[in-house]
């Protein structure tokens, strides 16, 4: 396994950031791949009794025996893809723990975000570890304590970079890519995690 960077939470839970596991031009290469491949989506979620259109484009990759559902939605997982392959063993690496299934996410520019949440679905377990791997344009992630909302945690995540959450972060912490017009480039997001 991997040694550990320092973890950025002051309590309750572990946040690890790696800014560079893949090279920029391997980066650019699986962001190109991925873009062009992928069967992207957006789907409608449910907030507050509300359907309305997610502000990013998704698709769910994994075993196929592991759908995932969360906001209203199930989503069914398409088969693995090679160069997803290669990033799940990386993030497997750097995470020691498996994953069964990633959820991604693009972002087409800075107009499109994901708001404050927990990935806390009962499919991932108590305490589930999760690897979010960024390729193409850097955007800020951001995370708060769940119950204060405070303090904010801010990191600008690069292409190329990991972050790792386990233990009680996903109880104690809420996270969000909030949306800002200063980013123009578009940025896939690969979140892996194991489905109980």
């Amino acid at each position: 396994m991997t040694t550990l960077a320092d973890n950025l939470l002051p309590y309750g839970g572990e946040l690890y950031y790696y800014s560079d596991v893949i090279s920029r031009a391997k980066s650019e290469e699986y962001f190109n791949q991925l873009f062009a491949e992928i069967r992207w989506k957006q789907e409608p979620v449910k907030i507050f009794g509300k359907e309305i259109l997610q502000p990013r484009l998704t698709a769910w990759y994994g075993d196929v025996t592991r759908p995932y559902s969360y906001s209203g939605i199930t989503m069914q997982p398409n088969h693995w893809i090679h160069p997803l392959l290669e990033i799940k063993h990386l993030a497997e690496k750097y995470s020691g723990a498996a994953a069964t299934s990633a959820l991604m996410n693009l972002y087409r520019d800075g107009n499109d975000g994901l708001g404050w949440h927990r990935d806390n679905e009962k499919s991932l377990g108590p305490q589930p570890t999760i690897a979010s791997v960024s390729l193409g344009a850097p955007r800020t992630f951001q995370l708060r304590n769940y119950k204060e909302k405070k303090p904010v945690i801010s990191l600008e995540l690069q292409p190329g970079s990991l972050v790792v959450m386990k233990g009680e972060s996903q109880i104690v912490w809420e996270h969000r890519i909030p949306k800002s017009p200063k980013f123009h480039g578009a940025r896939i997001n690969i979140t892996f995690r194991n489905i109980l």
